[in-house]
């Protein structure tokens, strides 16, 4: 065959190379070596490393390579031929490589139940340690390129990439719903926990992002996840809830199977469709105008022949019965003017006691309407509106005061009980 007088390399790929071996290997003393910006050679023979070579261009004779003589026993001069490899390194460091895992079971804080995730993003990497490179990361391969790089490494890439991922988010308690806005913080973790996986193999990581961080549909468990989100937030923008989307549901099926059976009159289907469903779990048409957020009550079985969602009036007067608070949802009494928890006021609704924000319009349990700029206070004893600052009902008489238990509060000198943190009465901090 015949000898190489010059050997050299510009890439030419559409992707990335990081290493490439030319393709011949019959050399001589006269062969002439170009190595070019940003590019480390290296020449390889009988298995052993024969010398490496920067960026210019070099004559592969025994003044530059002694180690021909020991090797091939070459004299000095003369044209003398010899087989050997010749490797050319890319040190130029892209920042646009892809990389992307799937299948990360993380207990999510937002939801309280594991959410089946993927992570994606771009990252680049530097040859630090061509050598280094050569033998533990390329091996016997002609090109090495992007896809051999992933290829290669994806195994244990993922493994730590996913650990660090779980790990931040669980440590810096980061639900699905925030993460987007510690994408940088998490970028910068990972870049920390994957640099010394990098550096084994002779490389640098230079940059590393997260774009993006996603439910993970690849799986039937993923899909019906991500589409119970997407029906979530369909109905906290529309205003309702998941009985009443079933609701409609049944209505339209029942308006498809009666106007199909009825041969096509759509008004009639519709017509007997309503007053079908309007009959169903108390009537349909009440269910589907009560908002989504009912609060739980404790009054047993006395709302029972009530319809679905509504406090009668029975029900608030003359019980005290625990309710939730509107502020931070937990529970107090109803002869607690404020939340023993957060401080905030109770507002109660006239009609049923459940608790309602300063700003509600109607009750978040039974509809009612409230008025403008507060609700209204009511009797402790039998629920009669009263007006601000009222010590005693005018319909029954009863005091509008706490009966002591033996904790006091500094400030009005009402009594709370001893896990109260703020005062039931003024609202004092305890």
């Amino acid at each position: 065959m015949a000898l190489i007088d010059c050997a050299s390399w510009k890439p030419q790929s559409d992707e990335f190379v990081f290493a490439y071996r030319f393709p011949q290997t019959n050399l001589s003393t006269y062969t002439q070596l170009i190595v070019y910006e940003s590019q480390e050679a290296f020449l390889f023979s009988k298995g052993r490393l024969m010398g490496k070579f920067g960026p210019g261009k070099h004559t592969l004779d025994t003044e530059n390579l002694p180690i021909l003589r020991s090797l091939f026993g070459f004299p000095f001069g003369g044209k003398n031929p010899f087989t050997a490899e010749i490797w050319i390194v890319n040190k130029l460091y892209p920042a646009n490589l892809s990389w992307d895992v799937q299948s990360m079971a993380v207990h999510d804080p937002d939801y309280q139940t594991m959410l089946p995730l993927q992570a994606k993003g771009q990252y680049g990497l530097l040859v630090s340690d061509s050598e280094k490179f050569l033998i533990k990361m390329v091996g016997t391969k002609e090109v090495f390129t992007e896809s051999d790089m992933l290829s290669q490494a994806y195994g244990e890439f993922s493994s730590k990439s996913k650990s660090a991922i779980i790990q931040f988010m669980t440590n810096q308690s980061v639900g699905f719903k925030t993460v987007s806005a510690h994408l940088e913080a998490l970028s910068n973790y990972l870049k920390n926990s994957l640099m010394p996986f990098w550096e084994e193999y002779g490389l640098t990581l230079t940059k590393f992002y997260v774009n993006d961080i996603s439910i993970d549909t690849s799986t039937p468990e993923g899909k019906r996840v991500s589409d119970a989100l997407a029906s979530q937030a369909a109905m906290s923008i529309t205003g309702h809830s998941w009985q009443q989307e079933q609701m409609f549901g049944m209505a339209n099926n029942a308006v498809d199977q009666i106007g199909k059976a009825s041969g096509g009159n759509g008004l009639i289907a519709g017509i007997m469709a309503v007053n079908m469903m309007g009959g169903m779990g108390g009537g349909m048409s009440s269910g589907l105008m009560q908002p989504h957020n009912n609060q739980p009550t404790f009054s047993g079985n006395q709302n029972a022949g009530t319809q679905p969602g509504m406090q009668s009036q029975q029900n608030f007067s003359g019980a005290i019965r625990e309710i939730f608070c509107a502020n931070c949802a937990k529970k107090h009494l109803t002869t607690e003017r404020f939340c023993p928890h957060c401080g905030s006021e109770y507002n109660p609704c006239p009609r049923c006691g459940s608790d309602n924000l300063k700003n509600a319009r109607r009750c978040v349990s039974c509809g009612t309407k409230l008025q403008q700029g507060g609700m209204a206070s009511v009797c402790r004893s039998c629920g009669a509106q009263l007006s601000s600052g009222t010590a005693f009902c005018p319909q029954c008489g009863a005091p509008q005061t706490i009966v002591q238990t033996g904790n006091v509060c500094p400030r009005c000198g009402a009594s709370f009980s001893p896990t109260s943190r703020f005062c039931p009465k003024c609202g004092q901090k305890l």
